[in-house]
């Protein structure tokens, strides 16, 4: 239980600094990533807030997706020793 609510304390933190960066980077931005392709030739032009969001978004979706296929091989391994 303690440790749910640890880290609901700190996704609603990471959440609060989202919005915060969000409230004071509103100015359009090129973002350039060349490992793409796409965006080396023409850039992304969005507001700040926007483009860090979407990075913070691929950022979680990896983390979950690592973390649902480390318990997977931890729940395999322990019903095989069972």
């Amino acid at each position: 239980m303690f440790k749910a609510v640890v880290k609901t304390i700190a996704l609603l933190v990471i959440l609060f600094v989202m919005l915060y960066v969000g409230m004071y980077n509103t100015h359009a931005i090129d973002f350039h990533f060349p490992i793409a392709g796409t965006t080396d030739k023409t850039p992304l032009h969005a507001p700040a807030a926007l483009v860090y969001f979407g990075v913070f978004a691929v950022g979680v979706l990896a983390g979950t997706i690592l973390t649902v296929g480390d318990s997977r091989k931890k729940t395999s391994g322990a019903s095989k020793e069972r």
